[in-house]
């Protein structure tokens, strides 16, 4: 298993988490099972919402066994008063519900507590002002939340609240979001999307990704909008090659979907390259770095994906990709323009006149 620190806190978080959203499909030693699997894989990092209450006991009989060893995301504004899932923004609800999952869950703390959902000016102004977020507030200084996050699939919301926080965003990712205008949850052109993975990161905020598949639509030809079917594998490294993710958690229904997520971990380059998007993406779609690195190796050691990477965070203002560029053995001004990343690029980025472009803005 791969890891990736947390910005704010430094935590070593697991690049495959567990989402549970199909848990209950599960009979309940199914459900346990599965959990203490993903444990003993390596797993370290569990998303608390389902789509009812059925698998909050057998899930936090495995958690509870290591809790130490595990983060748990517990949403503010996840509603099981009826056992089948709603959302809320009331707070006595919101603060019932939270408090009954850390009951539920056996723990006096929650790693990360996730303000559920604001896919809305609305929902947000509601969380701000309706005491809520007072509440939260109140639960971090106190230690009963570790960090502060928030779950969104909307573009436009989600930069106004990742400033607010110092632990993750939820946010939904997968090509077809990304790529294509075929779900409201993939509103906004690619470029926007691209921008705020890296306004997540230039804020110091990890994003955990939500709907890596398009829940399913994109493993299964006939569904999917390119046309063709994607793996898993291709899924999960197409989300962790994105600016700012730090853990990708597909929703399993027991141990067939854990054990098929978890061949990514053992999964070769070649399974793990997606550059067959490039074929299947719209051709309106302009080109830009997808930092992926498909153009490697650089016959004189620029690592491409990162120089773009810095260059596109400095664009933002961030002092310290500056910084982190610099501190790179090699830079973009060292590109001898022989083609090679151009040819190879899947995404159609001219990376030669892009060096070029960079090595001006450094000033080396």
């Amino acid at each position: 298993m791969e890891y990736r620190t947390l910005p704010h806190g430094g935590e070593k978080i697991s690049v495959i988490g567990l989402g549970a959203g199909g848990l209950h499909n599960a009979p309940a030693d199914e459900i346990e099972r599965t959990v203490e699997a993903a444990i003993e894989a390596g797993v370290n990092h569990f998303d608390y919402v389902t789509t009812n209450d059925a698998p909050f006991e057998p899930m936090a009989r495995a958690i509870g066994r290591h809790r130490a060893d595990v983060y748990v995301q517990v949403h503010l504004g996840a509603d099981y008063r009826n056992h089948g899932y709603a959302w809320t923004t009331d707070p006595k609800a919101t603060i019932a519900e939270f408090e009954a999952c850390l009951a539920t869950l056996r723990t006096d703390y929650a790693d990360f507590g996730l303000i559920h959902c604001i896919d809305e000016d609305a929902d947000l102004d509601r969380v701000m002002n309706g005491g809520v977020w007072d509440y939260a507030l109140k639960q971090k200084q106190a230690g009963v939340i570790r960090h502060l996050g928030f779950s969104t699939h909307n573009v436009r919301i989600a930069p106004v609240s990742c400033h607010r926080l110092d632990g993750l965003g939820m946010f939904s990712l997968n090509p077809m979001y990304d790529y294509t205008d075929e779900s409201e949850y993939g509103c906004g052109e690619a470029s926007d999307r691209q921008s705020l993975y890296r306004e997540f990161e230039q804020a110091g905020v990890g994003i955990s990704v939500m709907k890596p598949f398009a829940a399913g639509r994109l493993l299964d030809a006939r569904q999917s909008p390119f046309g063709q079917a994607l793996t898993r594998t291709q899924c999960i490294q197409c989300a962790l090659d994105r600016a700012g993710v730090l853990t990708v958690l597909p929703g399993v229904r027991g141990m067939d979907d854990l054990e098929q997520i978890l061949e990514y971990v053992d999964a070769t380059p070649e399974e793990r390259d997606y550059a067959a998007l490039a074929d299947m993406a719209p051709e309106s779609r302009a080109a830009s770095c997808m930092y992926c690195n498909h153009c490697q190796p650089c016959p004189v050691g620029i690592q491409i994906g990162l120089v773009n990477k810095y260059y596109d965070l400095a664009c933002l203002g961030d002092k310290l990709a500056e910084e982190r560029y610099r501190n790179l053995e090699h830079h973009a001004g060292e590109c001898i323009a022989c083609g090679h990343c151009d040819a190879r690029c899947p995404f159609g980025v001219a990376q030669s006149a892009r060096m070029a472009e960079i090595a001006a803005h450094f000033g080396a």
